[in-house]
């Protein structure tokens, strides 16, 4: 792996090679490795070891970026050569901010709990064996059920840190476990899939017979007319269908209009129970505790019972905003440290969501339990945006939707399509569970709870 000591060692070479009034170095890279099987069967592994470094220079304003995964003196020349010679002839910005000092870097850090440790050794040494023990369990149930299964397994170690000519640096190693899998037979399917930095979190057997008991269960599906139901959407699918938002979650996104907060910053927009903030210290989440400049990131409450009074702010966002005819309309305006690498047109977005827990959470097996008649939804998947201001998106259920009938899961029922709102979804929230972290196929990973909700929109059965 790629040390602290080795990337600061190889910023001051860089440093030498420069003419540039700043410069700034976001070192990444790391260890990777993945199991893959299909049929009941492993059919793939590969791993993967590389580091690159990208380096920003300034000249009056004007800035530029170039990347390489070669760590030689030739190469560290070329690619500072390369970033000066783009910075050189780019158009002054005259809000670009100098890179920052580690005061600016550490302003938040009071207001930050202790962040748990992300590096777990265990799972940096799982071998290509250990992983196919893991594959072995989940294809014996596959077998034991009578079920076609697919999936991965993989284990990582990663690097990030930042390093600027103001004495800025700033350090994060991680590891990450992962599986998932899918079981299929002839009419119906179950999935599962779960990652965490510390590998003893992930049981692949577990997982797998998840899955196959959806599979099973979902056999033989029904049809059902389209139309608003209540759903019971299980953590995944919430992850998959909430996170279309949160890229409106950030001061750019305001500033250029293309939020569906413009406007409705401290209205009542979702139901009261609804609690979200962005938080990388807590327990459940992952990622580095610092941004693209090296800030440090805040703890940022978004929804306060329903009410959107804050987004998150990169340093030269915040410094915009206050000077934009929108600050009034914006709410809290503070850099909150959840800026991308520099430059770029996105600006920044919350990348650690946290639901909170309500007041009386129940399991997903309580909120079947206490519901009369609803569509159980494993998860949604070819999600896409229909209306960018009310926040409607379309997609499709997948492997394992089911009909509850008084309390009970009563018949696999053939997937849907639906056309529905992230406002009106989340202001028709009736129950959800404690929040866990997390992960799907169409969004980053969150801590999210289950969710009962009502009048949600199919809109046709599709063919499987």
């Amino acid at each position: 792996m790629l040390t602290r000591e080795q990337a600061s060692e190889i910023f001051h070479r860089l440093q030498k090679h420069s003419t540039a009034d700043e410069v700034e170095a976001y070192f990444y890279g790391g260890r990777s490795a993945l199991t893959r099987f299909a049929n009941n069967v492993i059919h793939q592994n590969v791993a993967d070891e590389n580091y690159g470094v990208s380096v920003r220079t300034t000249f009056g304003g004007r800035t530029a970026r170039a990347s390489t995964n070669k760590l030689d003196e030739e190469s560290l020349k070329r690619v500072m050569l390369a970033s000066e010679s783009l910075a050189k002839v780019q158009h002054p910005d005259p809000d670009l901010l100098s890179v920052p000092t580690p005061e600016d870097g550490n302003a938040a850090s009071l207001l930050l709990g202790l962040q748990p440790s992300r590096y777990f050794a265990e799972t940096a040494a799982i071998t290509a064996e250990q992983r196919a023990a893991e594959v072995a369990r989940m294809v014996a149930i596959a077998n034991r059920h009578k079920l076609t299964t697919a999936g991965t397994c993989s284990n990582s170690e990663t690097i990030e840190g930042v390093f600027n000519s103001r004495g800025l640096s700033d350090w994060h190693t991680q590891t990450y476990a992962e599986a998932s899998v899918t079981m299929m037979a002839g009419d119906s399917s179950g999935w599962q899939k779960v990652n965490s930095p510390n590998a003893r979190e992930v049981d692949a057997a577990v997982l797998a017979e998840t899955a196959a008991r959806k599979a099973r269960d979902s056999a033989t599906p029904i049809e059902l007319a389209p139309g608003k139901y209540t759903v019971i959407l299980e953590p995944a699918a919430v992850l998959d269908i909430v996170g279309f938002m949160f890229w409106d979650f950030g001061g750019q996104a305001l500033l250029d209009e293309r939020s569906f907060l413009n406007n409705r910053i401290g209205t009542q927009l979702f139901g009261k129970d609804v609690n979200v903030w962005d938080d990388v210290s807590h327990p459940l989440q992952s990622g580095a505790p610092f941004d693209g400049e090296g800030m440090r990131r805040q703890r940022v409450p978004l929804i306060e019972n329903g009410v959107v009074n804050r987004v998150v702010y990169a340093r030269g966002t915040a410094a915009k905003m206050r000077k934009s005819e929108q600050a009034g309309k914006a709410g809290i305006i503070a850099e909150t440290g959840h800026g991308f690498l520099l430059p770029n047109e996105m600006g920044e977005m919350p990348s650690n969501i946290v639901f909170a827990s309500p007041e009386n959470p129940q399991t997903v097996e309580e909120i079947i339990a206490s519901t009369e008649r609803a569509v159980l939804v494993t998860r949604l998947w070819y999600i896409r945006e229909v209306d960018p201001y009310e926040k409607i998106l379309t997609g499709m259920t997948r492997d394992g939707t089911f009909l509850v009938e008084g309390g009970k899961i009563k018949y696999g029922v053939r997937n849907f399509r639906f056309n529905e709102s992230l406002i009106h979804m989340l202001s028709h929230v009736e129950a959800m569970s404690v929040p866990v972290r997390a992960s799907g196929e169409e969004s980053f990973d969150m801590v999210v709870p289950a969710m009962r909700v009502s009048e949600f929109n199919f809109t046709e059965v599709t063919t499987f």
